[in-house]
């Protein structure tokens, strides 16, 4: 307010400094300095108080996560599995004379797989089926599935265990002609290799020793035959 009226003042003040011819002049100018000063700070003020204020970063969501499969298909994934993994043994001589109580249906964890897995199999339906049954199927197959893996273990404690040391002799007497039959380059040594353990196999059948699957003797005897798998 004081500069304000400085200014205010400064035309009479001015004519009386021409007509008293004293120092008012020197005065004026500091009366301008002032004001210019008080200007340049009110400015500063509005200036200052309507300056943009910086947003904070933003703050980006994580991407969404990808939706589970539903239970059932998730279920029948896990089955198809499954299935693979069994066939793939009972379709590998060298397998079944590793863990031979993973196909003797006498060893009880081997018994419970195999109605574990059939209970599942007859569950199975190409397309989703109502609620109830889907419900069942996923329940089969987590069934199965924990009881092939305690047949599995069950298995690899007893490999060869129960059988005598002659019968334990001739298993891996067979196991040596198979690995002869599949490394070697002579086809005449790789067939007898093979003629022999079939024979081999035949009398373990049956004296009830081994019981190979049907699929791996169809295997053994494809193989036998010179088709051996590329």
């Amino acid at each position: 307010m004081v500069p304000f009226l400085l200014i205010m003042a400064a035309p009479p003040l001015l004519l009386m400094g021409w007509v008293s011819g004293g120092m008012i002049f020197p005065a004026l100018i500091l009366v301008s300095v002032i004001a210019a000063g008080h200007r340049n700070r009110r400015h500063a003020l509005v200036g200052h108080g309507t300056r943009a204020v910086p947003h904070p970063p933003r703050a980006y969501a994580p991407p969404p996560r990808r939706p589970e499969p539903p239970p059932w298909q998730a279920a029948k994934s896990r089955f198809d599995a499954l299935r693979e993994h069994y066939a793939a043994f009972e379709c590998d001589p060298m397998a079944v004379l590793r863990l031979p109580a993973l196909c003797d249906v006498g060893v009880p964890s081997t018994a419970r797989f195999v109605d574990a897995f059939a209970e599942a199999q007859a569950l199975e339906t190409d397309t989703r089926p109502p609620d109830s049954h889907a419900a069942q199927f996923v329940t089969a197959v987590e069934r199965a599935d924990r009881a092939w893996r305690a047949a599995i273990d069950a298995a690899e404690r007893i490999r060869l265990s129960n059988l005598s040391p002659e019968e334990r002799s001739t298993v891996e007497r067979i196991v040596k002609l198979l690995t002869t039959a599949r490394d070697s380059d002579n086809e005449a040594e790789r067939l007898a290799a093979y003629a022999k353990a079939r024979s081999e196999l035949g009398r373990l059948d049956r004296a009830g020793v081994i019981h190979l699957p049907r699929t791996a003797v169809a295997a053994l005897e494809s193989e036998a035959r010179g088709q051996l798998p590329a």
